[in-house]
């Protein structure tokens, strides 16, 4: 089949990772972007207008409408297979993303279709794509390394999943799905670099244990060759240093390919006196080290950061697979013959696994729910989930999947997969419920969605709760909708949200949340409880906790400010108690309560405490947060002149000051109330905070 002149592209999958396929595909010539499709409305609604193009629910309506020549599918792995086939009997050229399947006789199918179809399926192996993988190659091929003898390929960047969900997803839900999911990258630059890998042995360490039950790896080294060459590839998920790279030794040299940055350092001996020797290649490597750093720096700041390493392995990857196809001549490295070698590799892998005990076993029992929790899978939510069974109750979990992290508790929690745009499925699903828990939240990027997505999500749950005849419905804001601005000030439930018509979108969502639904509960008696948490922290919670600091990287956090002021932090235990004495407390109906655990610690404290604790420094610096609003601004305006991006908003500088929690809380109406007794011995709340968190591994 030849192309035509501007191949159409549709996105089947409107998650994370379609973002960066769409901006690849706006940045290659040749190319239109013409369709978003995703199950879910919302999603394929706020990328689609976003972009300008289409959105789509089904697939069939979108190869029905006739807009696309070439889908790319960026959907769960489990639905690669099916989709990819699907598309490729309607007359598309496909490329999935990694990994292309789950076992070698289903990209055997995909392949064997697309070959009997007249159509080409790549696969997106997009580190592939990188610039500085590309010189590797290259040096290799020509032998300026030598003969190489070993290759040791490195993945080590964390999978917080692991340690702070979300939980009940694939990703997660077998030790297989980690190799499956993550394995691609290293392994088809292994293949790619080598050919066809023969695997020796696999050893998987670091284990963890998953809410529900089973234990996952956090660790895997898999020895192999490539017939001469030993291979080493490691996988490391803990919170650690991100070292994403490829070393090859060879019998002239070494290379070091770091393809989380796009920097490609190759050194080799000299043949210097004795003295100068060790001088010359010290500074041959240094000299590279910096080139690498200047060549990158300028490419991000020329292309105001489009071009980062991430993005660029995009962009590189899409122009040579259509490039192939334009030219009926399909690129080595995203064809199918190199997705064979990879997918092969990984099921042999596989095959020298053990056999593991994946799940506990289900406990007997039906549970026989009362109180439902929207949210559930969430950080809050799960302890909310379990806090309320240790109570006495069964819990109706709604999540998007029927899936979630409850197996040891099953008898007392039961999932339910409800869309949160279907209100009449909503409703169902809430009859027989005394009390509903909304911890449910959106992440919009602009306004117009924020108000389709969170609003308007809120407004349908609290009217599917009155049809229902709920006689509890309990919303969680937050307390990032107050003015956090003003270290004078002290912040109580009477304290007023102020104009929020320039605040950013996440503080202003939830604050027309809380208005709307408060209109609802004193014009129709809808009988609604608000609760604002704090900074949360506890078991299950992330250690890169954007409450507390700025991150870049595991290991490095700027705090919002000098961090000497007393942040607002509460443990997730106490959070989940207070929302649990809101169900029964009459004087609660149409009051609002800030979460707030007792003041004792600022963010230097907390870092500090986690060094004197856990044993890990972390790389803590301040920050100005005057100049962070201005650098912001600064951002902003390029983005809307520059790059025409639709969806561009900075933050007004009360939201940057807000972020350093500069004000401080007042929790006494939840004492009063409540009987609210949130720890505040300074050592038990760092044990349950920090000792217990499972901050790292």
């Amino acid at each position: 089949m030849v192309p035509p002149e501007r191949l159409r592209v549709g996105m089947v999958g409107a998650g994370y990772i379609a973002r960066w396929h769409a901006d690849a595909v706006l940045a290659t010539p040749g190319l239109r972007l013409t369709a978003i499709c995703d199950r879910q409305q919302d999603a394929a609604e706020g990328l689609a207008t976003a972009y300008g193009v289409t959105a789509f629910t089904d697939i069939d309506a979108m190869i029905g409408a006739g807009v696309c020549d070439a889908v790319h599918i960026l959907t769960p792995p489990q639905s690669h297979h099916p989709l990819a086939l699907h598309c490729l009997r309607r007359g598309l050229h496909v490329l999935v993303e990694k990994p292309a399947a789950l076992s070698m006789s289903e990209l055997e199918e995909m392949v064997a279709t697309a070959e009997a179809e007249g159509l080409m399926l790549s696969i997106c192996h997009n580190f592939l794509g990188l610039p500085s993988y590309q010189k590797l190659r290259k040096i290799t091929a020509e032998g300026k390394l030598g003969l190489v003898s070993s290759a040791q390929i490195n993945w080590s960047f964390p999978l917080p999943p692991l340690r702070s969900g979300p939980y009940g997803s694939w990703l997660t839900d077998q030790t297989r799905n980690l190799l499956l999911e993550l394995g691609p990258h290293p392994y088809s630059l292994a293949v790619d670099l080598l050919g066809p890998l023969e695997i020796e042995h696999v050893s998987l360490g670091q284990w963890i244990a998953m809410p529900g039950g089973g234990k996952r790896p956090q660790s895997w080294r898999i020895l192999a060759r490539a017939g001469n060459v030993d291979v080493t590839i490691a996988l490391s998920l803990v919170e650690t240093f991100d070292d994403r790279s490829v070393v090859l030794r060879g019998s002239t040299g070494m290379a070091r390919l770091d393809y989380a940055s796009d920097t490609l350092v190759a050194t080799g001996d000299n043949s210097a006196e004795l003295v100068l020797n060790p001088l010359l290649k010290e500074l041959e490597r240094a000299s590279a080290h910096l080139r690498e750093g200047l060549r990158n720096a300028a490419l991000q700041a020329a292309s105001l950061n489009q071009k980062s390493p991430y993005g660029l392995s995009f962009r590189r990857t899409i122009a040579a697979v259509y490039e192939g196809l334009r030219k009926n001549k399909p690129d080595p490295r995203f064809a199918p013959a190199t997705a064979l070698n990879v997918m092969r590799a990984i099921s042999d892998s596989l095959a020298l696994l053990p056999p593991l005990p994946e799940k506990r076993t289900a406990p007997a029992g039906t549970p026989k729910p009362k109180v439902m929790v929207i949210g559930g899978t969430g950080f809050i939510g799960r302890n909310l989930t379990r806090r309320l069974v240790e109570r006495g109750h069964d819990v109706r979990v709604l999540s998007r999947g029927a899936a979630g992290p409850f197996g040891d508790i099953s008898d007392h929690v039961e999932m339910m997969g409800v869309s949160l745009l279907d209100e009449d499925a909503l409703a169902r699903a809430m009859e027989g419920m005394d009390c509903v828990f909304n911890l449910a939240r959106s992440n919009d990027r602009n306004w117009k969605d924020a108000l389709e997505n969170d609003v308007g999500t809120a407004l349908r749950i609290s009217r599917a709760a009155r049809r229902a005849g709920v006689s509890r419905l309990i919303y969680t804001g937050t307390i990032a909708s107050y003015n956090m601005s003003d270290p004078s000030r002290v912040i109580t439930e009477n304290t007023a949200f102020g104009d929020m018509s320039k605040r950013n979108v996440y503080a202003r969502s939830k604050a027309e949340c809380e208005r709307r639904l408060m209109d609802m509960h004193d014009g129709e008696g809808a009988p609604l409880v608000i609760a604002r948490p704090g900074i949360v922290v506890g078991k299950g919670g992330p250690l890169q906790h954007w409450g507390i600091a700025r991150w870049h990287g595991s290991g490095t956090a700027r705090l919002w400010g000098k961090g000497q002021n007393v942040l607002p932090f509460v443990l997730a235990d106490d959070v989940s108690d207070a929302l649990i004495a809101l169900m029964d407390c009459p004087e609660a109906l149409g009051e609002s309560f800030n979460l707030v655990g007792e003041p004792m610690l600022t963010g230097r404290d907390y870092f500090d405490a986690i060094h004197q604790r856990l044993g890990a420094r972390l790389n803590v610096s301040s920050s100005n947060l005057t100049m962070l609003w201005a650098t912001d601004q600064l951002k902003q305006l390029l983005k809307e002149q520059v790059l025409r991006r639709r969806d561009a908003g900075g933050m007004i500088l009360a939201d940057w000051k807000s972020r350093g929690h500069l004000s401080r809380f007042d929790n006494g109406k939840a004492r009063r109330m409540l009987g609210w007794a949130p720890e505040a011995n300074r050592d038990n709340f760092l044990r349950r905070a920090i000792d217990e968190a499972r901050l790292f591994w």
